[in-house]
């Protein structure tokens, strides 16, 4: 009769299996993708490059690849360097341009006459790390879409210069606002969703400018932790301003100064008069009360002239009929 095998030889052998299937799952290493670059830090440098255009047409230049053709922007003399922002930093700065020349002259009548934008753009975060010190990102790697219109790595920056054109030289206006979002850190620290900049007031704040004279650019720079504006102006009378609160002091003292005129020019002298009448010993007519009759002709009268009066005794001035 042939031996039955242990019960325990199935439980060993499944025991056996789910050991080795947990052994060669965790020798497998997970997939790497690449490296997340980390975002800006405060006061970090980013640096601003736009799209070169060609000074006889206004249109933007491709290079050998076919990709849309970005450069620095034009050196600042305040820095020795194109313009740069500094990631959350808050301020007003200038940057100026030495030297106007002739085809960027004829890049500004494009600017301000709207035929062509000032477009510019700044990396959305720092850029990834280079492999090597000679190797550099280049657009085909940062740039997508047609004619690399778009980009993953870099936010767009249209300066909208304003102006006016004349036959031989331009008013620019100078003096531009330059709004930065950054996404919030609860999405993600340290990273641009938006900018945008414009000339303010160019009819009042702008320059002379002709060939091979300076420019002067001031920019008033603001952040913002997201995309969402927060509320501004409320309308007319929203605010407590120096004039309201000068109307509102003005007419509080105006209103004071009547009334204490009142009181002393006119109240003041009724009261005292009234006070000095009452105040006066024998009442209203100084002591000297007038005899009043009964009418009956007894002659009861007990008030008197001087304190002596008419009619003590029986014999008073009655007025009625006599019997």
């Amino acid at each position: 009769m042939p031996r039955r095998p242990p019960t325990w030889l199935p439980l060993l052998a499944i025991f056996t299996f789910w050991a080795s299937l947990a052994t060669a799952l965790s020798g497998q290493e997970p997939l790497k993708g690449p490296a997340e670059t980390p975002g800006y830090k405060a006061g970090e440098g980013i640096s601003v490059t736009c799209l070169n255009r060609n000074i006889e047409t206004g249109e933007h230049i491709t290079d050998a690849s076919g990709q849309l053709q970005y450069i620095p922007f034009p050196t600042c003399n305040e820095t020795g360097r194109p313009l740069e922002l500094s990631f959350g930093v808050e301020k007003d700065m200038n940057c100026t341009i030495d030297f106007i020349s002739d085809p960027f002259f004829h890049l500004l009548e494009f600017y301000i006459h709207n035929d062509a934008p000032l477009t510019c753009r700044v990396p959305s975060k720092p850029l990834p790390p280079s492999p090597s010190a000679d190797y550099k990102v280049s657009d085909e790697t940062t740039q997508e879409g047609a004619l690399g219109s778009q980009s993953t790595l870099y936010t767009p920056l249209v300066i909208s210069l304003a102006g006016t054109l004349q036959l031989s030289h331009l008013h620019v206006g100078n003096s531009l606002n330059l709004l930065v979002h950054a996404a919030p850190k609860s999405v993600e620290a340290g990273r641009i969703d938006a900018a945008s900049a414009y000339s303010v007031a160019p009819h009042e704040r702008n320059v002379r400018v002709s060939i091979g004279d300076p420019l002067t650019l001031s920019f008033s720079v603001r952040w913002y932790p997201s995309t969402v504006l927060p509320p501004g102006w409320t309308g007319y009378g929203g605010h407590v301003y120096k004039s309201t609160f000068l109307y509102c002091l003005l007419s509080a003292g105006a209103s004071a100064a009547i009334c204490v005129a009142y009181f002393r020019g006119v109240e003041l002298p009724r009261r005292l008069r009234r006070y000095a009448r009452d105040k006066v010993p024998g009442g209203r007519f100084g002591g000297y009360g007038l005899p009043i009759a009964n009418g009956n002709g007894n002659g009861n009268g007990s008030t008197g002239l001087g304190g002596y009066g008419f009619g003590g005794g029986g014999y008073g001035y009655g007025v009625g009929k006599k019997d």
